[in-house]
């Protein structure tokens, strides 16, 4: 994966921006005309010509309308909206605390039939005991700077896990074996959190891979991602939540997933490899 996800946002602004000056060209007209046409300065049109800054829906109606080019106002700030949701920093997610952050995804938990998902750094949300969610919330929001609503965002969390035993929704997990030994929380907490691991890994809706230190790397560890129905991805970094929804894009993940999921240990083995970091816990 070459590009940032940043970058992708990036390009994707750029392409409506390319997508914008090719209607002005077809209708004709100068960057002068156009501003004319909608009331702002000559200067406006080229900074939104060359994405230096961002089109507003009422802008990209203006810009078609002045083209004479109504008919692709809709499309275009579709386009434009998807761009701005690709990458969305955590400060604005989290910004009134992480409760909100856990209830936003319930809809799109609950409509997922087939659900990807890759951990390299922390048990997957939907995996966590209160324990262990209490542990990492408070050194998110700490680390963030967010209001204290820890309480209510492990509540918020663990009612969202419901859908791992409710409803016709399947889990393809990964997660790597450092994420057994990461201590987040107290030995205690740990030991309990990898106890769970291994009753949820026995439900009918779960599969549970555990790519083991020693297997040889044909695919590198990845930052943490979830695949929904094939159809979208949301990718998380240390500084934004990123979505990915273009068919390249969601393909490309899907294949890194098989990738590493050829990596993977399962069933008894690993079990072996969750019980042996219960056992240093002790």
């Amino acid at each position: 994966m070459s590009s940032s996800p940043s970058s992708r946002a990036q390009e994707a602004r750029e392409a409506i921006a390319v997508r914008l000056r090719e209607l002005r060209l077809d209708a004709g007209i100068t960057a002068r005309e156009l501003a004319v046409r909608c009331g702002w300065s000559e200067s406006k049109s080229s900074r939104i010509e060359h994405a230096k800054t961002p089109a507003s829906d009422t802008d990209i109606r203006a810009w078609c309308t002045a083209c004479e080019a109504p008919a692709q106002a809709d499309d275009l700030i579709a386009a434009n909206r998807q761009a701005d949701s690709m990458y969305v920093q955590w400060k604005r997610l989290q910004r009134t605390g992480l409760r909100q952050l856990q209830e936003s995804g319930v809809p799109l938990y609950e409509q997922t039939r087939q659900f990807h998902v890759y951990c390299s750094n922390v048990v997957p949300g939907f995996f966590q005991t209160p324990g262990y969610a209490t542990a990492l919330l408070t050194s998110i929001a700490r680390f963030r700077g967010t209001p204290d609503d820890v309480a209510d965002a492990v509540t918020a969390r663990m009612n969202r896990s419901q859908v791992i035993r409710e409803g016709d929704h399947r889990f393809a997990v990964l997660v790597e074996e450092s994420v057994l030994r990461y201590r987040i929380g107290s030995p205690e907490v740990m030991a309990a959190q990898l106890g769970h691991l291994l009753s949820v890994m026995a439900l009918p809706s779960v599969s549970l891979g555990i790519i083991p230190f020693t297997a040889p790397r044909t695919s590198w560890p990845l930052e943490t991602f979830t695949i929904f129905d094939s159809q979208r991805v949301h990718v998380e970094t240390l500084s934004a939540a990123i979505k990915e929804t273009q068919p390249s894009d969601v393909a490309l993940y899907l294949k890194a997933f098989g990738n590493l999921k050829d990596l993977a240990a399962y069933g008894a083995a690993a079990r072996t490899l969750i019980t042996s970091a219960i056992d240093v816990l002790s």
